[in-house]
């Protein structure tokens, strides 16, 4: 069997694809392999961007292999590193992600796009969380959906499983932009190129504060920034690039990151 995890490196991005004919569905064996890709991905230094996508043109991925449960797959078994997928629950991703959601993402291909930091979809993808129509629960979708878009709107989701397409996907926020499909790739490296020529210990901090910031009060939180109590704060404060950023701005000069 082919390796159902295609990468390839271009320069600070990784763009990782998920081929598993015929629908891009997800059983323990691949979403081991994922959370081993988007580890590595994670500690590696001189990668700053991840683009997530799938294979062809029809399925981003639909969830859980349920002709793989069929055969043995224990829904609770080990899903890897990562949790389902390599990234739901992989712990300190501090770098941007995309997922270039290429066609049909439902249940847990719906909560991988989710684990993604912007999402752009080709105009044909369609979404759904069709676990009620089944008697189980879509529980990452019910844990992230509500912080992405309007939490009665996330609701009747997730209590309905109804379909609905890429156009009410950006109308709610859930996507960040809608293109043509043979320009989806296209635009998450345009984005990609765009997030890798940044400052990485900013976006190492950013996501850092938003994850540490979500069951907090505000003062809390912000206490913790300015207190120093967060290792990628910290980090910032006392690299080089904060003061390649401050000089940079005072030469008029497009700064160098080296992330350190």
């Amino acid at each position: 069997m082919t390796n159902p995890i295609k990468t390839d490196r271009q320069g600070a991005i990784l763009e990782v694809t998920l081929d598993r004919p015929k629908a891009n569905a997800i059983d323990l064996e691949t979403s081991r392999q994922m959370g081993e890709v988007f580890a590595a991905f994670r500690d590696d230094p001189d990668l700053r961007v991840a683009i997530l996508t799938g294979g062809g043109e029809k399925f981003f991925c639909p969830g859980w292999d349920l002709k793989a449960a069929a055969e043995g797959d224990a829904v609770d078994g080990d899903y890897g590193v990562g949790g389902f997928g390599g990234l739901q629950e992989l712990r300190d991703m501090n770098k941007p992600v995309i997922a270039a959601v290429n066609g049909i993402a439902c249940g847990g291909g719906l909560e991988l796009a989710l684990s993604a930091d912007i999402i752009i979809a080709a105009d044909h993808a369609t979404f759904a969380l069709p676990e009620i129509r089944s008697g189980t629960v879509a529980d990452a979708a019910s844990v992230k959906l509500p912080k992405r878009i309007p939490y009665h709107i996330a609701m009747e989701l997730l209590l309905t499983g109804r379909w609905f397409d890429a156009e009410e996907a950006h109308r709610w926020g859930l996507v960040n932009e809608i293109v043509a499909p043979d320009k989806l790739i296209a635009r998450a490296r345009e984005v990609a190129e765009l997030l890798a020529s940044g400052p990485p210990l900013v976006y190492a901090a950013i996501k850092e504060i938003v994850r540490d910031a979500e069951d907090s009060k505000f003062q809390d939180a912000m206490n913790r920034i300015t207190g120093r109590q967060l290792a990628s704060v910290d980090r910032l404060y006392s690299s080089e690039d904060q003061i390649e950023g401050a000089r940079a701005f005072a030469e008029k000069r497009d700064p160098v990151w080296k992330g350190r």
